[in-house]
């Protein structure tokens, strides 16, 4: 008697295209490592970011600034090996393509082919479009990120919301249509006014993915570990926790060490 295995198709960039297009919202969520990402995948999320928030809840850097290509390159072979469902795209580290295209190519070949992800994002329009055009040119899928922008948090000064007086907002709508006429497939807008975000949406023919943009959008993202409520000092009113993991794994560790401590742990029957 044969069995047949059940294969399961990969989200693709043109997946995520026919998504929009039929009016069906795309779920993303970051991960960084193995475990995490597997039970990402298996649980049928459309898109991994490989985000470099990893800086923040993987390293405890105040800023995703300090996070290295090596880094995340590190962080992106462990969820791919994680996942044979979702599109894995990998986040372009502070550094690794402001101002140089061809180090930004570099970088990107050196994700995608290291790491084996499907696609990278970096952050900005009209300051980086060159970076993105010469990273396109390798055949590389390209997610572009406006409105606000981790890595120049200090040029900002603040996390507020982005683009709510009228002359950023028209630089936003440009920088959207900048990047869907240079190729990119897909792009994030975070923390901007909703009204701002669907117009957007409907501007242009890629995907839109909010973070703190309203309903909207295409599709939308959260950070796993604030989602999951293991990170519970951060809370914007954009983060829904579907989860108090925060409890769970504190209260799990203190019941160990309590078995431990009065040697309930291990049983007769735990021992061989």
């Amino acid at each position: 008697m044969s069995t047949t295995l059940k294969t399961v198709k990969r989200v693709t960039t043109h997946t995520l295209l026919e998504m929009k297009a039929s009016g069906q919202k795309i779920a993303m969520l970051t991960a960084y490592d193995y475990s995490l990402a597997r039970l990402v995948d298996t649980a049928g999320i459309d898109v991994i970011l490989v985000g470099d928030s990893a800086s923040n809840v993987m390293a405890g850097h105040e800023t995703t600034l300090p996070i290295t290509l090596d880094q995340m390159i590190y962080h992106a072979s462990g969820v791919v090996r994680g996942s044979s469902r979702a599109l894995i795209v990998v986040d372009l580290p502070f550094g690794t393509y402001q101002g140089n295209s061809k180090g930004a190519l570099n970088s990107a070949i050196r994700i995608m082919k290291e790491s084996g992800a499907h696609a990278v994002k970096l952050e900005g329009g009209k300051e980086v479009i060159t970076s993105i055009q010469r990273i396109l040119t390798a055949g590389i899928p390209v997610m572009g990120h406006l409105g606000l922008t981790p890595q120049s948090i200090y040029k900002f000064g603040t996390y507020v919301v982005r683009a709510k007086e009228q002359e950023e907002a028209d630089r936003l709508r440009a920088d959207a249509k900048l990047l869907e006429e240079a190729g990119c497939f897909a792009l994030v807008l975070e923390k901007i006014p909703a009204k701002l975000a669907e117009e957007v949406a409907k501007s242009v023919s890629i995907p839109v993915i909010g973070i703190g943009a309203g309903n909207g959008v295409d599709g939308q993202v959260l950070v796993l570990h604030d989602m999951l409520g293991i990170n519970n000092e951060f809370n914007p009113r954009f983060l829904r926790r579907y989860a108090d993991l925060h409890s769970v794994i504190t209260g799990a560790v203190s019941g160990y060490i309590a078995d431990v401590r009065s040697k309930a742990f291990p049983s007769s029957d735990e021992q061989y």
